[in-house]
């Protein structure tokens, strides 16, 4: 079975136990976020945090501390995961993305099968994707996983967030229907990051990639 792990910047730093279990029996690619590190960075040198949709708004200026925030936590997540661990920026592997905009440096993802990606699966080892597609394109982490769990043919995503899933009615859902994660989204019922992580789950389960956030699978 061929799995993509996205990690949240949050949470990546104590991801490597689930690594190692998960690539114990499946090959396993990972795509990190770097969300609290680019919001710190950008606070420091008085860049305004800005975010539309759950996705945020790159300026050039704003792109170069993205760039060295997915750096610095790709390689310590390679650190952490050990000598398995092969540290890609996505932005040097292929990955392409449709811009926007209005966004800034931003882009929507499109999915694409990269060739260091497949060459480090075949060897057993895990690929960590930093999610910056060729421009370079700043990309939301969840779409990013998605996208590459489409591109490369996975079988499952899974989304690792400090939430444990899903809330309706204060309580996590163990499942969701893609159908009723639309709904919730375009009522505007979910804010926050919970957002593009079920968009994006939702995308992948449709196209064929079982999709669970934390405890909650959304299923096509």
């Amino acid at each position: 079975m061929k799995v993509v792990l996205k990690l949240g910047g949050a949470v990546a730093a104590d991801a490597a136990a689930l690594v190692h279990d998960l690539a114990d029996e499946h090959e396993v690619c990972v795509v990190h976020g770097a969300g609290p590190q680019i919001s710190e960075a950008m606070t420091q040198y008085g860049l305004e945090v800005e975010f539309v949709g759950g996705r945020r708004v790159t300026s050039a200026a704003a792109m170069v501390l993205v760039r060295r925030s997915f750096a610095r936590v790709n390689a310590d997540l390679c650190d952490s995961i050990g000598e398995c661990a092969v540290g890609l920026l996505g932005d040097e592997i292929g990955m392409r993305a449709r811009p926007v905009p209005e966004l800034g440096l931003v882009g929507d993802p499109i999915p694409t099968r990269p060739l260091y990606v497949e060459l480090a699966l075949a060897r057993g080892q895990v690929p960590v994707v930093a999610p910056i597609a060729e421009g370079p394109l700043n990309v939301n982490a969840d779409e990013a996983a998605s996208a590459l769990a489409v591109g490369i043919g996975a079988d499952r995503i899974l989304f690792v967030t400090d939430v444990p899933g899903v809330l309706l009615d204060g309580a996590v859902a163990d499942t969701l229907a893609a159908s009723d994660a639309d709904r919730l989204l375009d009522a505007g019922e979910l804010e926050g990051g919970i957002v593009p992580k079920l968009r994006a789950a939702v995308t992948a389960a449709r196209l064929g990639v079982q999709a669970e956030i934390g405890a909650t699978a959304v299923v096509a």
